[in-house]
């Protein structure tokens, strides 16, 4: 077996374009697995060095892992994407997070040497399957006060966490939202995201075919007055609206992880290199404030300080959580280095596919900032929870990588 504590590195990113859930997005008529199938066989397209049977792993994650997102997603969609019968695949679940841990899973296993090369991928029909669907959460959660009953509406915890924080305000998140939708706008005009995003073939309520090639959730040119007059539907006189929140989404995401020397040997690209990451519990009626712990965890682990991180991709469940976590570093809302192509509040998320959406954004970011060194990814995570991941920018041109 390869030495253990090998250097690990993030080959490849790409994910479908993002749609609305409900019988009319873009998705209503198109299977979860097939999604997701589109993304695996796009990496490989995508990656011509890397021979199928190398890869050694897949780990696909879903929220809600019935119908066309159970039987073992992992397994039959690597299988349905025309990888060889021998690379085997499992599912995962983390909520939220569910992308995140199958990279950081795979990541751990390269780094241990159990894998030489590995696909995380993530997909989420929330049309199909809402957050939830034939759940049965035990009675005792409530019964015996374990959790306050907020912690099952996410909404509401978004509510809460503006309690917490009262300088957090309405006002804040409105234009933390306008922002995202405005970077987003700008992303879409430079061409940044559209090199990453796996045309799918779709059809509508009337049988008509099309393509999809875009997300379908942006909403360009919203304004402040536009998101002032939102209800706030999980409290009378609330914060959290549908504007300064993300929507119900479908989608699917895929990362090519390998070791670095396989890498080389294969000729793949490299984007970026693996620091180190962590997951921390929090409360779970403010379960938005999960990032934070989180990335006091992943920092220590990797030896640095807020302040050597350069960029940051953080998804963006709620405006809340966002700025619960910058308000904490002392990181203004507007910061550059943030979210710099917008982020779910504008294109989606389609819960356990984000976390692989903040890492093919923040490799693009990267490659146009040479001058940075070290960024993030991190999101807070269903019922109490955050994940943080440290990259190493493989285009860092000032002195040598520690």
């Amino acid at each position: 077996m390869p030495q253990a504590g090998r250097s690990v590195v993030f080959v490849d990113g790409v994910r479908t374009p993002f749609g609305k859930s409900g019988p009319k997005g873009l998705y209503a008529d198109t299977r979860a697995d097939d999604l997701v199938v589109k993304v695996i066989r796009e990496l490989l397209r995508r990656n011509p060095g890397l021979p199928p049977e190398k890869v050694d792993e897949v780990a696909i994650a879903a929220t809600t892992q019935i119908g066309d997102q159970g039987l073992t997603i992992g397994r039959t969609a690597g299988i349905l994407a025309g990888l060889p019968v021998t690379v085997p695949g499992f599912s995962i679940d983390r909520m939220c997070a569910g992308a995140m841990t199958a990279a950081t899973t795979m990541s751990a296993g390269i780094g241990v040497g159990a894998y030489d090369v590995a696909i995380a991928a993530g997909v989420e029909h929330m049309g199909r399957h809402p957050m939830g669907e034939g759940v049965d959460p035990n009675p005792r959660f409530v019964s015996e006060r374990l959790v306050d009953p907020d912690a099952l509406m996410m909404g509401k915890t978004a509510e809460n966490l503006h309690d917490k924080l009262p300088q957090l305000t309405k006002e804040r998140a409105d234009a933390y939202a306008v922002a995202s939708q405005d970077k987003t706008a700008k992303a879409y005009a430079d061409g940044k995201i559209q090199p990453d995003l796996v045309p799918v073939a779709v059809r509508d309520m009337a049988g008509a075919y099309g393509l999809a090639t875009a997300d379908e959730p942006p909403r360009p040119g919203t304004g402040l007055a536009d998101l002032a007059s939102l209800k706030t539907p999980f409290r009378p006189h609330g914060r959290v609206t549908a504007g300064n929140a993300a929507g119900l989404n479908d989608g699917a995401t895929a990362a090519l992880l390998a070791a670095e020397e396989v890498a080389d040997e294969l000729g793949l690209t490299k984007k970026m290199r693996l620091v180190s990451f962590a997951f921390a519990g929090v409360e779970p009626e403010i379960m938005g404030y999960g990032p934070v712990p989180a990335t006091e965890k992943a920092l220590s682990k990797a030896g640095l300080t807020i302040d050597a991180i350069g960029l940051f991709e953080i998804n963006e469940a709620f405006a809340v959580q966002v700025l619960s976590m910058l308000d904490y570093y002392g990181i203004a809302d507007d910061d550059p280095r943030v979210n710099p192509m917008g982020g779910a509040i504008a294109v989606g998320h389609p819960l356990a596919s984000s976390g692989i959406r903040l890492m093919t954004y923040l490799a693009r970011d990267f490659a146009d900032h040479p001058e940075v060194r070290y960024g993030l990814t991190s999101m807070c995570i269903g019922l109490g929870m955050g994940g943080t991941v440290i990259w190493e920018n493989t285009n860092y041109t000032e002195g040598d990588r520690a």
